[in-house]
């Protein structure tokens, strides 16, 4: 299973999936981290390009937000889940649209993170979303 996590220092899960640089991408077979490697993720601010708010519409679901997204989602197209510690509702939609399992996680650490979602012992707080 490939698990991927947005970070800003490959250690740590970044607090806001948009605004993150880069991906770890963390491979588990039997509950062991057998691969892991960085790739780079367009982020708000560095060629995303950002929300456009339209009234009456939730956050992040416009035509160019989820333009974004998709590209935000296409460098970790090959995993299963994405880990976050905070997300907009368009981009957790766009995730699952894409084929990928968004979850936003308590957990800091990178690596304990992966082999909970891994095992299914994960928390998802959607309550996090915005």
């Amino acid at each position: 299973m490939k698990i991927a996590a947005v970070t800003e220092d490959g250690v740590t899960i970044s607090q806001h999936f948009g605004r993150a640089p880069y991906y770890v991408v963390l491979t588990v077979e039997d509950g062991q981290i057998v691969g892991r490697e960085q790739r780079e993720k367009v982020a708000h601010g560095r060629g995303a390009g950002g929300h456009v708010h339209v009234e009456g519409q939730a956050h992040g679901f416009d035509a160019a937000s989820q333009d974004t997204h998709g590209r935000m989602a296409a460098p970790i197209a090959d995993c299963q889940v994405l880990l976050a510690r905070g997300m907009g509702m368009g981009a957790y939609a766009s995730l699952q649209q894409a084929g990928i399992r968004p979850v936003i996680t308590a957990i800091a650490d990178i690596e304990e993170a992966a082999l909970q979602a891994a095992d299914g012992t994960i928390i998802d707080h959607q309550e996090r979303l915005h």
